[in-house]
Formats: structure tokens, sequence, C-alpha cells
């Protein structure tokens, strides 16, 4: 069970990423129905000023003593540097042996890398930091073409928005879709992106907010039992077909068809949490149709059959 967290925080520490940790795990929402989580800034020299990497200062309450005993540790992004502090390293690996499970956003990846615990592991990094990342560390095997991986007991996601990701799919592996949609819906993300998307887009993202695809994506979720075509979306955004499929990718990094699959599997997944419906049945509301296509795509998405992960997951 998440319970404990615990982020890591280095010299140079990147804002915007120990943020994202701290949305996530440092808000107390049990009014929306989230658990409180311990939550530990820890630091090699507990209340002691360090340097962010976009000025300022940040002071961390707890040493490294606490990072052990947490259910989960994450490292933010950080400079990359030669070298990290080794009592730093030595209290990841302290972590790991004791169970932890280890989360990097961006170039955190390349403090765990100096640690060992990558090497033979799938990961990815920034993908402007790929390149360096391999040298580094020949032993790792680096996905440069994905928002975050799962490994289990380690996880790692790619720059910025991507540690977002990362932090909601774990909560919803560990505590389930509605916790994960409560947080996503004060943050106001969406409640999932496909791990597997592309992290860097070469189309540039429209810079006009009209042209924003948000309205349809929204109607699609809203629709999901009603079979859509490439054609009648871009009629339904006002644009032809070959624009529309661009500006799709531009905007949520894949297609159409594989975006809608996933909000499916998603909405059966809730389903199965929160229902006694029949697989039939959830096939149906889903928009898969058959209990053979829900089963071959949420098998493809979380490893899983249906009813595996409703044994798992169900509320009481």
């Amino acid at each position: 069970m998440l319970r404990t967290v615990a982020v890591l925080l280095l010299e140079d520490i990147a804002v915007f990423e120990y943020g994202v940790v701290a949305e996530v795990f440092g808000l107390d929402r049990r009014e929306d129905g989230v658990p409180k989580f311990d939550f530990r800034v820890c630091a090699q020299d507990p209340g002691a000023p360090m340097r962010t990497s976009s000025g300022g200062r940040i002071i961390a309450d707890h040493g490294l003593d606490q990072v052990a005993s947490a259910d989960l540790v994450v490292v933010p992004a950080t400079t990359i540097r030669d070298a990290y502090p080794a009592p730093v390293l030595d209290a990841i690996k302290a972590a790991a042996e004791a169970g932890s499970t280890l989360l990097t956003v961006c170039s955190g990846a390349f403090v765990l890398g100096m640690t060992g615990l990558l090497d033979g592991r799938r990961c990815t990094t920034h993908w402007r930091h790929v390149d360096e990342f391999r040298r580094r560390f020949p032993a790792a095997i680096v996905d440069a073409d994905v928002l975050y991986v799962d490994e289990g007991d380690i996880l790692s996601s790619a720059g910025t928005a991507a540690g977002i990701d990362a932090c909601l799919h774990l909560v919803r592996r560990e505590l389930g879709s509605t916790v994960a949609t409560a947080i996503a819906r004060r943050m106001v993300v969406p409640p999932q992106r496909d791990g597997g998307q592309r992290q860097f887009v070469e189309l540039p993202i429209p810079a006009s907010t009209a042209d924003s695809l948000q309205s349809v994506l929204d109607w699609m979720t809203e629709h999901l039992t009603t079979e859509h075509t490439v054609a009648a979306l871009a009629h339904r955004a006002k644009m032809s077909s070959r624009t529309f499929a661009r500006r799709f990718v531009a905007e949520t990094g894949t297609t159409p068809q594989r975006w809608l699959t996933m909000q499916r599997v998603l909405r059966a997944r809730e389903l199965l949490e929160s229902t006694r419906m029949g697989i039939e049945e959830i096939a149906r509301e889903s928009g898969f149709g058959t209990a053979a296509l829900l089963r071959h795509h949420f098998r493809q998405v979380l490893g899983v059959p249906p009813q595996h992960y409703r044994r798992t997951f169900a509320a009481d």
C-alpha cells in the first residue's frame, strides 16, 4: 500500500519537477476521498537552504535516514553532473533493498543510474538527455519514445509534465482509478495519458487556443459507445481529415483510434473497480461492444485480463 512518500532533493533541484511530486503526494485531499500521504522532503543536510536550478532556495525537513522506510522514493530532476553525493546514492540503494518503489522524474534518472539499479532495466528520461544517458549508463535499456516506464519497483519518466503522468499512473496502480481521477481533477489534468505515447512530437502544437481539440476530446470521452471515424471527428472539429489527424497527434502524441481505445480501457477499469456489472455489459458501456474486444485491449494496455484486474482492485 502506498502511504509514505519520500522526495529526495539534491543541489540545483528543478522546482517544477519537485512541485509535480508535491502536488500529487504532498497535499491533503481527504475531502476528495484521497488518503493523506506521509510526505517527507529529504536531503543530505536537512534544514540547510538548497539551491534550485531556477534561482532561490528550498529547505528539506528530513534527512536521509527517512528515505529507506518510505513506500515510495522519488528523485526529481536536478542538474546532470559527473558524480552525486555517496550518502544520497547509498540511501537510494538502501531503500531499494528495503522494498521501496523508486520513481525518477526527467534527469533524476541520472541519479538512479549512478546507483547501478537501472542496469538491465527499461527506463526513460528527457529526450534531450537520452544520448548522454546511454553513453554514461550503457547497461540500462533506454526507451526514448515514451512518457514513462513502469518496471514494477522502478518507474522513470520523461521531462516535465510526463512526471505528472507517471505519478498519477502509480497512484492508479496502487490505489485505484477513483483516487487517481480525484487528484487529476483537482490538478485539472487528464486522468491518464498512455505511457507509450511519444514524449517528443515533431509537429508544433498550435499556438492558437481556438484551434484546440479539447472540445472534441471531451465529446469523444462522453460518447465512448459511438463509432468514431476520423472523417466524422474532423467534421466536428471543422477541419479536413488530414489536418485533423495531424493536429490530433500534435496535441495528444497519439492517433485518434489509440487515444479512444485508451479512454475505453480507462472506462472499463473504472466499471470493474466500482460496479458488479458483467464483462459483456462493461464491454458495451465502455464502447468495446464485445467481451472479446474488451479482453484483448484491456490485456494489451494493462497486462492482465479484466477478471484478474477486478479481483485485485474491485471495492468490497
